[in-house]
């Protein structure tokens, strides 16, 4: 039986394009193929093959809890005098 293919076009950035081209060709591998795979992991296991993490490097939830605490504290008041004592205490 012969497999289905389908096109996908996919839009990003030139250089991180570059880069992974780069990275798959170390490993002995194309793009596509590279692509194909995590979309395989992906459907495999319901689920991306990393953590997804915000610009600041924490992942979502824990930034959102950060965020939740910083307006938590400016409107009753709570001050914290260092990042690591406000990141304590949502911890």
């Amino acid at each position: 039986m012969a497999t289905k293919t389908a096109i996908l076009n996919v839009r990003t950035d030139a250089a991180i394009k570059r880069e992974a081209q780069r990275v798959f060709k170390r490993m002995g591998l194309d793009l596509s193929t590279g692509v194909n795979m995590y979309l395989t992991r992906v459907a495999q296991d319901k689920a991306m093959p990393f953590t997804p993490r915000t610009v600041n490097g924490f992942t979502p939830e824990f930034e959102a809890r950060v965020l939740r605490e910083m307006a938590y504290a400016k409107k009753y008041g709570k001050r914290y005098s260092t990042v690591e004592e406000a990141l304590k205490a949502v911890s």
